[in-house]
């Protein structure tokens, strides 16, 4: 999920925050230190709520605020780092994992961070199923703690791939904080007492930007070495666009049409890096009466020239999908190629799919057997206007099979609100809950335990589908450590994707990420991938923070 108008800021900003949002490139040295300006499209004002598991604004501060037990580079096929905790071990075949805390943490208000700390966290996700947005207590059996600095986590069977979401993307929080709020779920979080790089407080937020300024209690000696992060709320690509290529914003994470021409042009300083990650789909709601029926779902699947939209809607930065969900070059290994061509652009096969289950074409538009059209509203993220374009054109190749597609863009937290809570017909979006191998991704999206019922927010499954035999699938995974086996099991997740069709992958997601060279230099490449790079992935932006640094 991409997440990031040019703004005037409010009296009181520091010096340096206030250079790099007029305008001058890169990081500034002056008597308030240095800082890094982030041009990200969220589409949406900032509500200065800070809450980690909030899905809507977790990416705000899972990462430079709020940070996980150990750090799981996805790019590294799962490298770990301990950061919370400085070790861990599993024991009884993958069943029990043991955390020792680290020691000489301290949370942004200066008091300890210790076991008890994690201990709550974990107890919290369980007593607020809202909260668990990894779903990790359906396979957890009881999270202990052991002596001053260890924390045991005993799970129902074998789970050792469920260490990335355990580890490395459960926000920890304190709990001499939020063991005194009412409803956590609900809770807006507005003055966050982390452990992060980073602090941010309601006096340096409003609608229009975050300013996060260091945290002088953090537990990495002598970082981080940027003073000031700034956060404007940008609800449209093209001012992004502009900051980014005149050097005014250092840190990007959009499309930008043309980038040589437009961005790396303008200066020897400007880079960019497009690592693909997941997908981008489209989120069909499975409860809606006639989506439901495959049929309908194969014959869009089958009208989307996903190279075309790859092409033209994307400037070609990002590659055609399958609808297996598999992403390559990255998970190639994974791919099953046979089952990747069974659903491949064919617009006379998806109107005879359409006819064969009873729909009738009439003036080029397709009916159920009631009279109701084939008419559905797709919606997107206003100010995507890569999304835009190539929902635009799925919308032309519907048309020509006789699907009728409207196109709604709007504002982010309009769309977050409609997906979660699945008040939606079609979504164009990039659920990108990439991780060290297809599974993840495949789970985030086909897993029950990751949806809810029409009303109440699900963490990912936002189409709604349920399958108990793939819920079993993704049960079994994580109970062998055999690659054979997990293959073999990934490979009936792709069959299940191509026979019911849950989704439509139409383009594989990268991680968009331009970055500026001239004042700042510590910055992830594709020689030191040692995070994800964009600034919306979650923690990965708050260790990048902790690697940049002013040059000279």
């Amino acid at each position: 999920m991409r997440r990031g108008l040019l703004v005037l800021l409010l009296a009181g900003i520091t010096a340096a925050a206030w250079t790099a949002v007029s305008g001058q490139a890169g990081t500034k040295r002056s008597s308030s230190g240095s800082s890094v300006t982030i041009a990200n499209v969220a589409g949406m004002s900032w509500t200065c709520g800070f809450n980690p598991f909030n899905s809507t604004v977790q990416f705000l501060s899972f990462g430079p605020i709020y940070e996980e037990l150990v750090f799981v580079n996805a790019l590294k096929s799962g490298a770990p780092t301990p950061w919370l905790a400085s070790k861990f071990k599993w024991a009884n075949h993958a069943k029990k994992l043991t955390f020792t805390i680290r020691k000489g943490v301290k949370w942004s208000d200066g008091k300890p961070l210790t076991a008890a700390d994690v201990l709550f966290t974990f107890q919290l996700l369980k007593k607020h199923k809202a909260l668990d947005l990894q779903a990790v207590w359906p396979v957890l059996k009881s999270v202990s703690r052991k002596g001053s600095n260890k924390v045991v986590f005993k799970f129902k069977s074998p789970s050792a791939p469920y260490f990335y979401y355990v580890a490395g993307q459960t926000p920890i929080v304190p709990k001499h904080v939020w063991s005194k709020i009412a409803n956590p779920v609900k809770y807006s979080d507005k003055a966050p007492v982390g452990s992060g790089p980073y602090v941010a407080r309601g006096s340096n937020c409003n609608a229009q930007r975050i300013i996060y300024t260091k945290n002088t209690h953090y537990w990495q000696k002598g970082k981080p070495k940027i003073d000031t992060v700034i956060y404007p709320a940008y609800t449209d690509n093209s001012p992004a666009n502009v900051a980014l290529a005149t050097g005014q914003d250092q840190w990007g994470g959009q499309f930008i049409p043309n980038i040589k021409t437009f961005y790396t042009s303008k200066s020897k300083d400007n880079h960019y890096w497009f690592p693909p990650v997941a997908n981008v789909s489209i989120f069909i709601n499975l409860k809606n009466p006639i989506l439901k029926n495959v049929a309908v779902r194969r014959a869009m699947a089958y009208a989307i020239n996903r190279p075309h939209v790859a092409k033209l809607g994307e400037s070609g930065y990002e590659p055609p999908a399958n609808q297996t969900g598999i992403v390559s070059p990255t998970f190639k290994s994974w791919l099953n190629k046979k089952l990747a061509k069974k659903v491949g652009y064919d617009p006379a096969k998806a109107k005879s799919i359409l006819k064969h289950a009873g729909f009738k074409l009439k003036n080029g538009l397709f009916y159920t057997k009631s009279g109701k059209p084939l008419s559905f509203t797709m919606i997107n993220i206003a100010g995507y206007t890569d999304w835009i374009a190539s929902a635009s054109i799925v919308q032309d190749e519907l048309k020509k099979v006789g699907i009728k597609i409207t196109t709604s863009n709007i504002s982010g937290g309009s769309y977050d609100d409609a997906t979660f809570n699945g008040h939606f017909e079609l979504a164009y979006d990039g659920n990108e809950a990439g991780g060290p191998s297809p599974y993840y991704e495949l789970r985030q999206e086909l897993y029950s335990k990751n949806s809810a019922p029409i009303g109440k927010q699900a963490s990912s499954n936002w189409e709604r589908y349920y399958n108990k035999k793939v819920d079993k699938l993704i049960t079994a995974y994580p109970k062998t450590t055999s690659l054979a086996k997990q293959h073999s099991i990934v490979n009936k997740l792709e069959a299940a994707m191509v026979r019911d069709i849950p989704i439509i992958p139409v383009t594989e997601a990268v991680d968009f990420y331009e970055y500026n060279t001239k004042s700042i230099t510590g910055w992830v490449n594709p020689k030191n991938p040692y995070a994800k790079p964009a600034p919306y992935e979650v923690p990965d932006w708050g260790v990048v923070l902790t690697h940049l640094r002013p040059k000279g």
